[in-house]
């Protein structure tokens, strides 16, 4: 049971707060910015503060998305995944409402984040999650429904009750028409791989979620079957997918929301399934501590490694330098590189891989002079997209329609693209 909610900004400020049982004073977050404090001062990330807090008498729960801490507050135990679960869903519902959950948007929409808030709990339990139903009975915000708002003094708050409410499937709403049925699946998997400096790997594991946007008429059931699906661990399913059909028969038979959602999300925790795509070749060099040179030395050559034939897009290398060094004068054949002498941080943009002429970057390192030199070589991490390949192997074998008579379009897309990738050097 969720008491109340308070959003906090990276300054620390409490910026929106909302209480579904009782008002509970701001004063017990001053639990969790001690523990924010401790972060900073481990030198840790914002993303590292605890998310779970137990304090005298409650429990803080946190996320933490786009700067921003959304801390649950609970009176008495309750399984922590299913708050931390019901907070992504609610960063998710403001996305789709304002495109991105950031603390402007949600300061310009002050009021319907509120009516959103009010309709998702109810008495601090879950009521209506589902975006296509809340945006049946939340109108999403435009500048002519503002208008008329601000004119008439209406709200954004539907009359009516949603129709998929009152149905024995309320993630639908009922009597959907269109006059082009569509069902498009995209499958986008994320690695997380860490690779040493010799090239293998340390850990490695797939993330990955299927996403669809379903435009279909009537009510139809649609069944959706994969060559390989004993690939998938930890499978979270959207409450549409029957869990009796998938875990007997490893099928996805579901009636599926109207409009875009995420049916499924999975890993591969299997590291010999894991295909590393990218290699590095790597030098890099400090002069010695009490040496008269005050430069080191750079260089690194990128290339496709296991692509499934595929070309890698959109590849950017990220290496941050130790606080001693003062500039990186380097060049490259394809791409471009900049130094942020503030944050110490070496971005190269490449692009594409041309399998034919390797990216490479290679230059000097300047040291500050008399600065205590540590020998200690950065990690590089990596940024990338494989387009129309699963980096797990994963495919769909076929996807069927029962209980409509039209023909619908269907496609499927895959995407494999970095998530923490890091190679040491």
């Amino acid at each position: 049971m969720i008491h109340s909610l308070f959003v906090i900004n990276h300054s620390g400020d409490v910026f929106m707060e909302k209480h579904w049982r009782s008002i509970i004073p701001r004063t017990v977050m001053d639990y969790f910015f001690e523990a924010q404090r401790q972060v900073v001062k481990d030198n840790k990330g914002h993303e590292d503060v605890p998310c779970v807090i137990a304090t005298p008498h409650h429990y803080l729960i946190s996320i933490y998305h786009n700067s921003l801490y959304f801390v649950a507050v609970c009176m008495s135990e309750v399984p922590p995944l299913f708050v931390i679960e019901f907070l992504h869903t609610v960063v998710d519902i403001l996305e789709k409402y304002f495109s991105e959950c950031n603390e402007s948007n949600i300061k310009e929409h002050y009021v319907v984040v509120y009516e959103l808030l009010d309709e998702v709990l109810d008495n601090g339990y879950p009521l209506a999650t589902e975006p296509n139903i809340l945006q049946e009975l939340i109108k999403p915000p435009n500048i002519i429904g503002n208008l008329i708002n601000t004119v008439t003094g209406k709200s954004n708050v539907s009359s009516v009750l949603p129709s998929g409410q009152l149905s024995n499937v309320p993630w639908r709403r009922a009597d959907v028409k269109y006059t082009n049925n569509e069902a498009y699946f995209d499958i986008v998997e994320e690695v997380d791989a860490i690779i040493d400096k010799t090239g293998s790997t340390v850990f490695a594991e797939i993330a990955g979620k299927i996403e669809c946007c379903v435009r279909l008429s009537g009510t139809p059931d649609l069944t959706l079957s994969f060559i390989n699906p004993r690939l998938m661990d930890d499978v979270s399913l959207h409450p549409c997918v029957r869990l009796k059909r998938w875990e007997n028969e490893r099928i996805l038979s579901f009636v599926p929301p109207d409009g875009s959602f995420c049916l499924m999300t999975y890993h591969v925790g299997c590291q010999s399934a894991v295909a590393i795509p990218i290699y590095i070749r790597h030098n890099f060099f400090l002069p010695k501590e009490n040496s008269q040179s005050q430069t080191g030395k750079i260089e690194i050559t990128v290339g496709p490694r296991q692509t499934m034939g595929r070309v890698v897009e959109n590849l950017q290398l990220s290496i941050p330098m130790p606080k001693f060094v003062l500039n990186c004068t380097v060049t490259v054949n394809q791409g471009r590189a900049t130094f942020d002498p503030v944050t110490k941080i070496l971005l190269w943009d490449v692009g594409k891989i041309d399998p034919t002429k390797l990216p490479n970057m290679r230059g000097q390192i300047h040291i500050q002079s008399g600065a205590v030199i540590l020998q200690s070589t950065p990690s590089v991490n990596v940024q990338f997209t494989l387009s129309q390949t699963a980096i797990s192997g994963l495919k769909v074998h076929r996807l069927d329609m029962f209980g409509e008579n039209y023909k619908p379009f269907k496609g499927v897309k895959y995407l494999t693209k970095a998530g923490n990738f890091q190679i040491r050097m």
